[in-house]
C-alpha cells in the first residue's frame, strides 16, 4: 500500500493564535469557505488547523490521481488543501492522543463509483472490497491511521504533516465499522463494537444471531494499544442487538464507563468487562446512530465537586419492527417526527443515591442529528439535523420504492441553532433569542466544532451513497462559522501566562488578566471570572468523541493598576475526569469567553498519568476603588474584534513523536 508515511520523529508546534480581524454579528452564520470533501469528520488539530475526513466518494477534489478523502483547513484563511488518506474512512471513529496526535480507527471496505464494492475484491471474498482502481481507496475496516497536526510553520508538502495509514504496519485486531471510542484514564483508547459489513442497522430480521449477526457483526472491544490484550466480548453488544453501533460513551470518575446503546444504559468496566445495569431510556427512546440524538457530559465543576452528569436530548421512538434491517428501515422514517424530549444521568452519584433518568425542558424543536458543542461559558449549543426522520441514506424502504427526497431517511432540517443552560432553573434552560437559520440543511454526515475564537464550524451533510450535487439534500462542502451571542460583547478578555502543559494536581499557575480586557469595578469582574479547561472532541455522526469541559478552581487578587492575577489550579489528581491529552484552557469574564489557549493535559504518554495532591491556592484578595480600562462593558450586546489581540496567545505543547512510535510498535505486537 502506498501512502505519505507519517515521520515519527519529535515535533514541535509553533505558537499561534486565532486572527480573523474582522467583526461578527451576534448569532450570525458567516461563509466558512469549501471544504474540498465533504466533513463527514472533523477534529481541531492545534490553533491553526482543522483536519477533515469524508468517505471514499467521487469527490472533484483529488489527492494525486484518485478523489480526495482527507483535507486540512485553515481557520485564518478559511481554505482547505487536500490530503493524502490511503484506507476507506467511512463512517470510523476517533481520538485524541495523550502526546496531540490524533487516531481513527476502522471504516468500510474498499468502494468505487455509486458505492458499489470496489473493482478488486479480496480473492475469497467477493463481497469485501480490498481496493478500487478508480477511487484509489484500500479496505478500512481495521485500519487505524495517526496525525500529528501540523501548523503554518510546518511544511504540509512532508510526510511528517500527513497521515500515517498502513494497515500492514499498525491495524486493530477486528473489522469495525461504526464502533465507539473512548478513552481512558492512562491514553488508552477502547474500541467497541460495530460492523463488519451492513447497513443502516446492525441486525437482520427477524433477529435470529443477536450477537454476530451471521459475521455482519461486532460484539467484542478492544484496547489501542493492545498490549497483548485480544478482543473479548461484550454481552452489553448482544444485549442491544441492531441499535449498537457508535455506542454512546463515557468514562466515569471510577474508571467505569457508562455505556448506552439502543434504549439500554450499563455502567462498565473495560478493564474486568463486569456489567452493571442502569435504567433504560425513558420511553424507550433511541438517542444512538440512526436515532442519533444530541449528547454531552454537563460542565465538571468546583461547584458540583466534579460530579458527571451526562445529558441525552432528541433522537425517535420507533418499535422493533419498524427500524427493520440492515437493508433498510421498514417504515417510512421521514414521516416520524424526532423527540423533543432531553433526559439526564448521574451514573455515579457522591451521595449513593439510586441512578434513575431524569427528565430535563424539552428542546424547542425534536431534532434527530442535533449536536451538542460545549461553549466556554459553559453552555451548549445544539446545531444541526432534522425533525423528521434518522440518520443514515437508502434507496428504499419496506413500503417506499420511491424516496421523496433522494436518499435521505431524514426530512425538515433545522438550521437554527438553540442554546443549553443547565445553570438556570427548570422551564428556563433552552433559549434560540437572536439566533439567525443557516439556509443549508445539515442532515447524515453534518458535523461541528469549536473553534479557538469560541466561534462554532458547521460543515458537512451528505445523505447520499456517492457524491451527489442535484439530490434534494445534496453532498455539501460549504462551511460556515457560526457565532455565539458572547460576541455581541464589546471587549473580549485577554490573558497572559498560560502554561503549555497541566498536571493532574500539583502547584497552582497565575494568569494575568490587564485592565485593559474588561470595564467596571475590578473586584466585581473578579468575582465573575471562571477558568474553563475544553476539549472540543472529535466529531461526526451527531457525536463529539470524547468532548468534555471542566472548570478549574481559581481566586484572585485585584491590582493596584486594575489587572487582576488569577490564582488557577490544576485539574483534578483523577485522571479519569479529563482524560490526558490536547485541550484548550479559556478565561471567561461575565459570561464572555477569551481566545483559547492551547494546553496538553497530562504526561503526553500513554502511561498511568502521574498525581499529585490537589492544589492549594491562596485566598483572594479584593482592592475597591479600582476599575479596568476597557471601551464599554464586557457584556454589552454589539459586535466584536476576533483578532489575536482580543484572546490568549495560543500556544501548543511540543508533541513528543516518539509516542508514536511506541504506539505503531506496541499495536503491532499486541
Amino acid at each position: 500500500m502506498v501512502n505519505r508515511q507519517l515521520s515519527l520523529l519529535a515535533m514541535g508546534l509553533a505558537a499561534a493564535s486565532y486572527a480573523a480581524a474582522q467583526t461578527h454579528k451576534p448569532g450570525s452564520f458567516e461563509d466558512g469557505g469549501d471544504t474540498l470533501v465533504s466533513a463527514m469528520m472533523m477534529f481541531l488539530g492545534n490553533p491553526d488547523k482543522v483536519y477533515i475526513l469524508d468517505k471514499s466518494e467521487n469527490n472533484a477534489a483529488k489527492f494525486g490521481n484518485y478523489p480526495a478523502m482527507g483535507a486540512v483547513y485553515d481557520i485564518a484563511s478559511r481554505q482547505a488543501q487536500t490530503m493524502g488518506v490511503s484506507t476507506n474512512v467511512f463512517c470510523a471513529s476517533g481520538m485524541h492522543l495523550p502526546n496531540g496526535s490524533f487516531a481513527t480507527f476502522g471504516g468500510n471496505g474498499a468502494v468505487g463509483p455509486g458505492g458499489n464494492i470496489s473493482d478488486v475484491p479480496y480473492p475469497n471474498n467477493p463481497y469485501q472490497g480490498f481496493f478500487d482502481t478508480q477511487f484509489g481507496d484500500y479496505d478500512g475496516t481495521k485500519a487505524i491511521r495517526i496525525l500529528n497536526p501540523c501548523t503554518d510553520a510546518d511544511d504540509f508538502s512532508s510526510p511528517n504533516c500527513q497521515w500515517f495509514d498502513n494497515a500492514s504496519l499498525l491495524s486493530m485486531q477486528s473489522q469495525r465499522w461504526y464502533s465507539a471510542a473512548e478513552p481512558m484514564g492512562d491514553g488508552t483508547v477502547v474500541l467497541i463494537g460495530g460492523f463488519t459489513n451492513g447497513g443502516y442497522i446492525n441486525r437482520n430480521y427477524p433477529n435470529v444471531d443477536p450477537a454476530y449477526e451471521g459475521g455482519a457483526a461486532n460484539p467484542t472491544f478492544e484496547f489501542f494499544p493492545a498490549n497483548g490484550r485480544s478482543p473479548q466480548f461484550m454481552n452489553f453488544m448482544n444485549k442491544t442487538s441492531g441499535l449498537n453501533a457508535y455506542a454512546l460513551t463515557y468514562l466515569m470518575a471510577s474508571g467505569n464507563m457508562l455505556v448506552q446503546a439502543n434504549y439500554s444504559t450499563v455502567l462498565w468496566n473495560p478493564l474486568t468487562n463486569e456489567e452493571t445495569d442502569l435504567p433504560d431510556m425513558p420511553g424507550q427512546i433511541v438517542r444512538v446512530y440512526p436515532a442519533s440524538g444530541a449528547n454531552a457530559m454537563l460542565p465538571l465543576t468546583p461547584a458540583n465537586n466534579y460530579s458527571q452528569t451526562i445529558i441525552f436530548c432528541g433522537g425517535i421512538y420507533m418499535n422493533d419492527w419498524q427500524w427493520g434491517n440492515y437493508s433498510w428501515p421498514f417504515e417510512d422514517t421521514w414521516t416520524i417526527a424526532a423527540s423533543n424530549k432531553c433526559h439526564t444521568i448521574t451514573p455515579e452519584p457522591s451521595d449513593g443515591s439510586p441512578v434513575e433518568y431524569v427528565e430535563d425542558d424539552d428542546m424547542p424543536v425534536g431534532r434527530t442529528m442535533g449536536q451538542f458543542i460545549a461553549l466556554p461559558d459553559m453552555t451548549y449549543l445544539v446545531v444541526n439535523g432534522g425533525a423528521n426522520g434518522t440518520a443514515g441514506y437508502s434507496t428504499r424502504t419496506y413500503n417506499t420504492l420511491q424516496m421523496p427526497f433522494g436518499m435521505s431517511l431524514a426530512a425538515e432540517p433545522v438550521g437554527q441553532p438553540a442554546l443549553y443552560d443547565p445553570r438556570k432553573p427548570k422551564g428556563q434552560r433552552w433559549s434560540t433569542a437572536g439566533f439567525d437559520t443557516s439556509p443549508i440543511p445539515r442532515l447524515y454526515h453534518s458535523s461541528a466544532i469549536l473553534l479557538p475564537d469560541a466561534s462554532v464550524m458547521i460543515a458537512g451533510s451528505n445523505p447520499n451513497v456517492d457524491v451527489n450535487l442535484t439530490a434534494y439534500f445534496p453532498t455539501t462542502y460549504k462551511a460556515e462559522i457560526f457565532y455565539p451571542s458572547y460576541f455581541g460583547a464589546s471587549t473580549r478578555p485577554t490573558f497572559t501566562g498560560a502554561p503549555t502543559t497541566l498536571s493532574y494536581g500539583g502547584d497552582p499557575f497565575d494568569l494575568q488578566i490587564p485592565a485593559t480586557a474588561y470595564s467596571g469595578s475590578a473586584n466585581d469582574a473578579a468575582d465573575n471570572t471562571t477558568v474553563v479547561l475544553l476539549r472540543g472532541g472529535w466529531t461526526t455522526h451527531a457525536m463529539n468523541m470524547g468532548q468534555r469541559i471542566m472548570q478549574l478552581n481559581n481566586t484572585y487578587t485585584v491590582n493596584n493598576d486594575g489587572s487582576i492575577t488569577l490564582h488557577v489550579a490544576q485539574p483534578p489528581p483523577n485522571p479519569n475526569l479529563f482524560q490526558p491529552g490536547p485541550a484548550m484552557l479559556f478565561v471567561t469574564m461575565s459570561g464572555v469567553p477569551s481566545n483559547g489557549s492551547w494546553v496538553i493535559v497530562g504526561s503526553g504518554k500513554i502511561e498511568t498519568q502521574p498525581t499529585q495532591p490537589a492544589s492549594v491556592l491562596p485566598a483572594s484578595v479584593r482592592l475597591d476603588g479600582v476599575s479596568g480600562s476597557a471601551n464599554g462593558s464586557s457584556s454589552s450586546p454589539g459586535t466584536t474584534d476576533s483578532s489575536g489581540s482580543n484572546g490568549a496567545t495560543s500556544h501548543t505543547g511540543a508533541i513528543v513523536g516518539g509516542i508514536i512510535a511506541a504506539i505503531a510498535v506496541v499495536g503491532i505486537l499486541g
